[in-house]
């Protein structure tokens, strides 16, 4: 929906509540199609009977005025919207949202000062609403609701993770900092071993170099042995580690372990639940058809944009990912063309991720970043082409999600751009 028509469907006999929404209590102001108010700024509390008193009131001032309906728009700051707009939209009521930049600006303009309060933002919420500049609230609905729900799940295991090997690297740093140029991958096999039964020099050095070389092999299934025994005896023996405090330290590096084994365990099980729900979004086959994308990025990308068939087009999409290109240019200062970023952050690590294993694993897509990088005009930074890639990731994958295709290479260059790549 354009602006246009925004502005005609909330000048149309319609009744804007603006509602500021916080942990306990919210607060709301009612106006009329001309801005002006019809119910003072009142405050209701984030539970059922908070919610009857809110649409108590709409019906009561609907009823008077006489209006066809009622449009209930709010900031979506943080998660303490949802249960409300849930509830309102499952009543039927027309729920939208506005950006919290635009309620930040617009607090300015309205008074050339920066306070904030609750009264205050409700007014400034319904007066966007009431000039159109708004956004209609997706709330995502079954499986869809599902993968989004898995899709923050994973992200925030991912960093847990992320957060227990770097508390585990902190410690190899100050107790054997020589650890990771024996052993690149601190969860294989074999560094598995180590760091569970003998961590420190200390450990190490006290053993012989044939004992420890069984060791490994046994632990690696023979993908190891004497030779990494040496290195590894190596680094222990001329280690510059800290030499006390060893039990301590031996506290500490076990609970960091449990700790990843944990979160690996957890992120097993969420993306065999990723899985499941993304075969039952009837979408699987088409998604993981393309070479070089996995469930993850699939569930992924369904779980951030919700049902692909409620987007007009694919541009939709990208700007919900803050993909639109912005040019910051004045006067005869020529500026840098990049992107807006203004949407889901999700969305965006999800593309690029998944192009850091395209331009790798899947030739088309290889192709398309090479002729970013090298084209006469405009070349891009290795980040911009990957930026790129990404957002060709994201057409395709709303394509073959919207009209339910099986991913064809030809097509993902088309006609025009082979010309480019091959006259590159």
């Amino acid at each position: 929906m354009d602006k246009t028509a925004k502005i005609q469907l909330v000048r149309s006999n319609t009744l804007i509540a603006g509602v500021d929404v916080a942990k306990k209590k919210h607060f709301a102001r009612i106006i009329d199609s001309y801005g002006i108010d019809v119910e003072k700024p009142f405050g209701f509390q984030n539970n059922i009977d908070g919610f009857i008193r809110l649409e108590g009131k709409l019906l009561q001032i609907q009823k008077k005025a006489g209006v066809e309906r009622v449009i209930v728009g709010m900031e979506p700051t943080g998660h303490y919207w949802k249960p409300l707009a849930w509830w309102l939209r499952e009543r039927g009521y027309t729920v939208v949202i506005v950006n919290p930049m635009l309620v930040k600006r617009h607090k300015e303009d309205l008074d050339n000062s920066p306070s904030k309060s609750d009264r205050k933002d409700t007014g400034i919420i319904a007066d966007l609403v009431l000039q159109g500049k708004f956004m209609h609230c997706m709330l995502p609905k079954g499986i869809y609701a599902e993968l989004r729900e898995l899709a923050v799940t994973r992200r925030q295991q991912k960093g847990k993770l992320n957060a227990a090997l770097n508390n585990l690297r902190a410690v190899l740093d100050e107790f054997f900092p020589e650890f990771d140029t024996v052993f690149k991958n601190l969860l294989g096999k074999a560094a598995s071993w180590v760091l569970e039964n003998i961590p420190f020099p200390k450990d190490i050095v006290s053993h012989s170099l044939e004992w420890l070389g069984e060791r490994l092999k046994e632990a690696s299934n023979h993908r190891v042995g004497l030779k990494r025994a040496e290195s590894l005896m190596s680094a222990a023996e001329s280690s510059v580690g800290v030499p006390d405090g060893l039990d301590a330290a031996r506290i500490r590096l076990k609970s960091c372990l449990r700790e990843v084994r944990f979160y690996e365990g957890e992120l097993e099980i969420t993306e065999a639940k990723m899985a499941e729900a993304l075969e039952d979004a009837g979408l699987s086959r088409y998604l993981l058809s393309i070479p070089g994308v996995g469930v993850v990025t699939a569930a992924g990308f369904l779980g951030e944009i919700g049902d692909p068939t409620k987007y007009k087009n694919w541009r939709q999409v990208r700007n919900l990912a803050g993909l639109s290109l912005m040019e910051n240019s004045s006067g005869k200062r020529q500026g840098n063309t990049i992107i807006t970023k203004r949407g889901r952050s999700g969305l965006r690590c999800l593309l690029y991720q998944a192009a850091l294993v395209l331009v790798a694993k899947n030739s088309a897509f290889r192709a398309l970043y090479h002729y970013f990088l090298t084209r006469r005009q405009n070349p891009l930074k290795k980040k911009e082409a990957l930026i790129a890639v990404g957002l060709k990731l994201l057409r395709v994958m709303f394509k073959l999600a919207t009209a339910k295709e099986l991913y064809d290479p030809s097509k993902v260059l088309g006609h025009y751009r082979e010309a480019q790549l091959k006259a590159a």
